[in-house]
């Protein structure tokens, strides 16, 4: 019971920070998106240890985990769309197979090298 109660504070606070980027985003006149941004700031104040990392993990696992239900309604949403899909389906299915490739492809490379990186520093 304590975790589920860890785990809503949790999801709460991320839910509070991406609140607050997304209102202040605008102010700031940058051209990056809200949730982009406090993407970011969040990863910077984790890595310099501003934010712990206990203090977001159950919630942010249980988020992760449930992923796929957010885009539940985007996929219900294409359906509006079926005579697109009925006369450019075989282009945009080509292009999200490349996409997910790309996706793919380029974070595998990403982790290699980090992981990489970890160990050649753990061996200095």
């Amino acid at each position: 019971m304590k975790k589920i109660v860890i785990g809503l504070l949790q999801v709460a606070g991320l839910m509070l920070f991406s609140l607050l980027i997304n209102a202040v985003t605008p102010l700031l006149h940058i051209p990056i998106p809200g949730s982009i941004l406090g993407m970011i700031i969040l990863f910077l104040l984790l890595e310099f240890g501003v934010i712990r990392l206990n203090w977001v993990e159950v919630g942010a696992s249980w988020l992760l985990a449930e992923l796929l239900l957010f885009f539940i309604p985007s996929a219900i949403g294409v359906m509006k769309y079926a005579n697109i899909l009925e006369t450019d389906g075989l282009r945009i299915l080509a292009v999200v197979v490349l996409g997910t490739f790309v996706v793919m492809a380029s974070s595998g490379l990403l982790t290699s090298r980090i992981y990489k990186a970890k160990e050649r520093k753990g061996s200095c």
